[in-house]
């Protein structure tokens, strides 16, 4: 069973996001790295960098398979996790707090609210696995 918190909104990209003052924190989900398995190494773009929603921003290497990571919302990013660079497994360890992938500023704060909810997500993730 993955581990889904409350305090997030998650696309079906399988991204978390978790607001804090005028950011967000931005990850991937419990459920996508168990998908995934070991990571071996994370891609991440630079601060400054603007994307759109559902736009690829970076990249996940897993032993099994490279994964692009897409942009929740629109906005720019405002820092990195740098830690990934020397310790990507992180993601792996605690997808929610120390393996968290971007910060971003959100163009529009209230399009973070049109993302899932975590019982949404998990039903999501459900409805998924029976296809």
């Amino acid at each position: 069973m993955t581990h889904t918190p409350e305090d997030r909104r998650y696309s079906k990209d399988h991204e978390w996001v978790r607001t804090a003052s005028d950011t967000a924190k931005v990850g991937l989900t419990d459920h996508a790295q168990r998908r995934l398995g070991d990571i071996v190494f994370v891609e991440l773009p630079k601060a400054g960098d603007r994307f759109e929603a559902g736009e690829p921003f970076g990249s996940v290497e897993s032993v099994k398979a490279v994964s692009e990571v897409c942009m929740p919302v629109t906005g720019t990013v405002t820092a990195v996790n740098e830690g990934l660079d020397e310790s990507p497994e992180s993601v792996n360890g605690d997808p929610y707090d120390d393996g968290w992938l971007i910060e971003i500023r959100a163009d529009d704060p209230a399009q973070i609210n049109s993302l899932l909810s975590a019982g949404q997500y998990e039903e999501y993730i459900r409805e998924e696995a029976a296809e």
